[in-house]
Formats: C-alpha cells, sequence, structure tokens
C-alpha cells in the first residue's frame, strides 16, 4: 500500500524522484502549478513535454527536470486544451496515469499538487476525495511515498478531511 503525507508548500521545493504536472494534452505549461514548475525548473521542461504531445487525458509522459530539486516531472494531462473545465472523473484518469509513469520509470516517491483544483473548476472537497480514492486503489510495486503538496490552505485541508474519511 503507498503511504500518502500531506504537506503543505511549494512542490518544487521538495526532493523526490519525481513531482507530477496536472497538464494540459499539448505540453503547454503556462498557468497555475505548471507556471510555477517552469519558472523553477526552466523552459526545458516545456520544451521536452511539448515534443512528446499530444498526451490525451489519461495519459503521462516523463521529462527532465531541469533545475527543480526531483529527478523528472511526470506530466499528467487532466485537459485537452489550455484552461479548460474539466469533469471530475479526467482527475482520477490523470492520477492513475502518472502512478503508472512513476511505477514504469522505478520511482519510489513522487510528489503531486490539487489536480482539477484551479482552472480545472473542480470543488477542491471532490477532487481530494476522488484523488486519495485513486491512490489508495491503485496497486504498486515500486512506488512507496505520495506526497500531496500544494500552497493552497484549503485544498490541504481538503486532503486532510479525505483521509480521514476514507
Amino acid at each position: 500500500m503507498i503511504d500518502i503525507t500531506v504537506h503543505k508548500g511549494s512542490i518544487t521545493q521538495l526532493e523526490v524522484d519525481a513531482i507530477v504536472n496536472p497538464s494540459n494534452s499539448l505540453g503547454y505549461m503556462g498557468g497555475g502549478v505548471a507556471e510555477v514548475i517552469k519558472k523553477v525548473g526552466g523552459d526545458i521542461i516545456e520544451e521536452e513535454a511539448v515534443a512528446q504531445a499530444p498526451n490525451h487525458v489519461g495519459c503521462a509522459i516523463t521529462t527532465s527536470a531541469g533545475t527543480l530539486k526531483c529527478k523528472a516531472v511526470i506530466h499528467a494531462s487532466t485537459m485537452e486544451n489550455p484552461a479548460e473545465k474539466i469533469p471530475l472523473d479526467h482527475i482520477r484518469a490523470a492520477i492513475v496515469a502518472a502512478l503508472d509513469c512513476a511505477e514504469y520509470n522505478g520511482f519510489s516517491c513522487i510528489a503531486m499538487p490539487g489536480l482539477g483544483t484551479g482552472v480545472g473548476g473542480i470543488p477542491k472537497l471532490d477532487a481530494a476525495g476522488e484523488m486519495i480514492t485513486a491512490i489508495r486503489q491503485f496497486e504498486n510495486h515500486e512506488l512507496i511515498d505520495v506526497i500531496l503538496v500544494d500552497v493552497d490552505d484549503d485544498v490541504v485541508d481538503a486532503w486532510r478531511k479525505a483521509l480521514n474519511n476514507k
């Protein structure tokens, strides 16, 4: 079973195998968490993601981490086009894709922010519940730890509530 921990802070500061970028299928990193990851890690992350596009919802790809502290960035598509509203099932599809990608790459510890809680328009409690359920149902072999990390107090609180209710 995967150990899930919740942390308030910037995903760009964690020393883990990989961080998850909730991406669009085109690989562009223009807003939200993606923009912060690109600003801290460098344009190379976006360039590598765009070169592997399109990656539809339910798919995930890995790029280098540029100057980030982690080893790689997993880009899990939550939406087809930048800045579009998404249904709740896109979160589960992106989580499963990210976890599969982590397993494939032999990562033992990854970090992910709230998925769908920004421009995706999913209520934070709904997104948190979907994320926790998808992680707990995942059959892991290599992956041991998932750190849920966000700067948004409401997202962090929603994860804590979801962990206590599941």
